[in-house]
């Protein structure tokens, strides 16, 4: 699937294989395993460290086929720059309509300031006892953590986006 502005399932699981969050995004375009995808929230979300998320804010997601991560930049209603979101997961699987995903639980919550926090610490090692983490997947999240924060600093893309 390569038309713009096909509207994709995009399913977030758990390493069990269990959905966790679903949504839709439309296809905007592929660059190389480079994914990317825009969607908006339909309802207000209250998020614990992110505060609310107004409804009709605008999600710009970026995939990497081969890589441990992806990348949200939200965009408030009005169209400003909110926040990016960084999602530490084993890398997606597009199938025609469906992009499918392990989230591994580690989040890195960037500012538009570029200040960053590392998030979920414990809710990683929780799933990594419930789930069996292999030791292998502990040292590669580490090291995904440590490309993540070298792209937000050195203003790496999509860290680069000029507003």
């Amino acid at each position: 699937m390569e038309n713009e502005n096909e509207i994709v399932t995009i399913k977030s699981r758990k390493y069990n294989g269990d959905v966790h969050r679903s949504w839709k995004a439309k296809f905007i375009k592929r660059e190389d395993s480079r994914l990317e995808f825009v969607g908006e929230f339909e309802k207000k979300i209250v998020h614990p460290h992110l505060g609310v998320i107004r409804r009709k804010t605008i999600s710009y997601e970026f995939y990497w086929l081969d890589r441990w991560y992806n990348i949200f930049r939200f965009h408030e209603p009005d169209g400003g720059l909110r926040n990016f979101y960084c999602n530490v997961n084993l890398p997606p699987v597009f199938d025609k309509l469906i992009l499918d995903y392990v989230d591994l639980d580690i989040d890195v919550l960037v500012w538009k300031d570029f200040t960053y926090k590392i998030l979920d610490f414990d809710e990683f090692e929780e799933n990594a006892q419930k789930y069996v983490y292999p030791s292998d997947l502990h040292v590669k999240v580490k090291i995904v953590v440590g490309e993540l924060i070298s792209m937000i600093e050195q203003r790496v893309f999509p860290f680069d986006y000029k507003f």
